[in-house]
């Protein structure tokens, strides 16, 4: 089969967030780049109703409009501090426009299989085109892509969903529901179904702590931003928080739910402002874990028992990376094994974007990630002293990524880091290629 030569280039796997910031950020740096996307257009999950697409027609941002744009792109004034899907989306597609970047994007297209020759990267595609080589790849598919199924023992009879696939609310309209999982996704399902159906359970396997989008009249995020700039050890910043989320909603139990079983900042927070409210209101019914599905009943691991027509699991989602062997991304006990989760700790010409689960918006990070991506790339090319100091960190010892956070030790936790540890890390090796390939300029000078 015909192979076409682009080893002058970068492929791009992804035009979502973290490959539309791969694709601007390489080309700035004077890297070429290629970048395929299965669907007809930009966006990723954010396309909302395709089937890559894993928002539903309520979708919100979590993290604020501030935390989450890109570096050198601000969101529209009158955004709200927490846009829609339909406004993010928009906002990606203007990104693109701005930066130009439908130009390297080849729209209607699936990578299907990467893998090294030669010390470059062999790209087969969709539609039985021709193979390519490249230089190098950055990988950004998401890994929202994959539902993670529950493994209940017994059969439902009723309607069965994963939250990937729930859109509206007409599914679970005058029907006996059950939520499964009290991620941001489970909340937001949860207080949709109390909204519509006849009745709503929500099984959680243990108690989380539920922060508001806003506390003191702000975006929750950006209280955390404040203490961050007060420089308040770890202690200190999660009793400050403590306090005022208790002051501001009170503690889970006094809703019904269960008392957390860990402590503040150690979970990824479940970031709703309805959740307490239809919780405190008796719109849903919390249950424990479940035992067994019994046809169109659910058992609990208390002994109790449900009629449920609408089973939706909101149970997340596994790593997943078809078109390339894992071995090649260092796997190993269930993750890849990257510097900063983005980087090879070998090979410079494999990279993995936006595979990172922050307490923050995700897109400002991989915009930090990519940025450094690319000059990484583009000093390596110029063989700069500040490239191989880069390589050996890389291939070392992987700096704290969670501000001294211990997380619990759960798979939903696997890519956790801390939004504002993250992004001064990030920011920190950027600063080193910056006065690396300045000192270089000065000195050709």
């Amino acid at each position: 089969m015909e192979i076409v030569d682009c080893s002058d280039r970068y492929c791009v796997v992804g035009a979502g967030p973290s490959g539309l910031a791969a694709a601007k950020n390489f080309r700035q740096q004077g890297v070429l780049v290629e970048c395929f996307e299965r669907e007809d257009d930009v966006g990723g999950t954010w396309y909302y109703g395709r089937p890559s697409s894993s928002v539903y027609a309520s979708t919100h941002l979590i993290s604020s409009k501030r935390l989450t744009q890109f570096t050198d792109f601000p969101m529209p004034d009158d955004y709200p501090a927490f846009p829609s899907h339909a406004q993010a989306l928009a906002y990606l597609r203007a990104y693109a426009r701005q930066h130009q970047l439908e130009r390297d994007i080849c729209f209607s297209t699936e990578v299907q299989r990467v893998e090294p020759v030669d010390g470059q990267w062999l790209v087969t595609l969709s539609g039985n085109q021709p193979r390519r080589r490249y230089r190098g790849v950055v990988i950004a598919n998401g890994h929202h892509r994959e539902p993670l199924w529950p493994d209940f023992p017994g059969e439902f009879t009723g309607t069965t969903l994963h939250a990937h696939d729930y859109k509206t609310p007409d599914v679970l309209q005058g029907r006996r529901v059950l939520v499964v999982g009290a991620g941001n996704s489970g909340c937001d399902i949860a207080v949709e179904s109390a909204q519509h159906a006849a009745a709503t359970f929500h099984s959680l396997r243990r108690g989380y702590h539920y922060l508001p989008k806003f506390l003191l009249g702000r975006p929750i995020d950006q209280c955390g931003l404040w203490l961050q700039r007060w420089h308040l050890p770890l202690w200190l910043r999660r009793w400050v928080s403590a306090q005022l989320v208790r002051v501001a909603v009170g503690s889970p139990q006094q809703y019904g739910l269960p008392a957390p079983d860990h402590r503040l900042l150690a979970s990824h927070p479940v970031i709703n402002s309805h959740i307490l409210y239809c919780a405190g209101h008796g719109m849903l019914r919390v249950k424990p874990d479940v035992e067994r599905l019994c046809g169109d009943r659910v058992r609990f691991v208390d002994g109790s028992e449900e009629a449920i027509d609408v089973l939706v699991c909101a149970t997340g989602y596994q790593l997943s990376f078809p078109f390339l062997d894992p071995q090649h991304l260092n796997w190993r006990d269930d993750l890849p094994q990257l510097f900063l989760h983005a980087f090879h700790p070998l090979d410079d010409r494999l990279y993995v974007a936006g595979m990172i689960q922050p307490n923050g918006g995700l897109w400002r990070l991989t915009d930090y990630q990519t940025q450094l991506m690319a000059r990484f790339v583009a000093a390596a090319e110029q063989g700069l002293p500040v490239a191989a100091r880069f390589r050996r960190l890389k291939a070392g010892p992987a700096p704290d990524l969670l501000g001294g956070i211990a997380v619990v030790r759960s798979p939903r936790h696997r890519l956790e880091v801390d939004y504002y540890t993250y992004r001064r890390v990030l920011k920190k090796y950027l600063e080193l290629f910056a006065a690396g390939t300045s000192s270089r300029s000065q000195n050709a000078s």
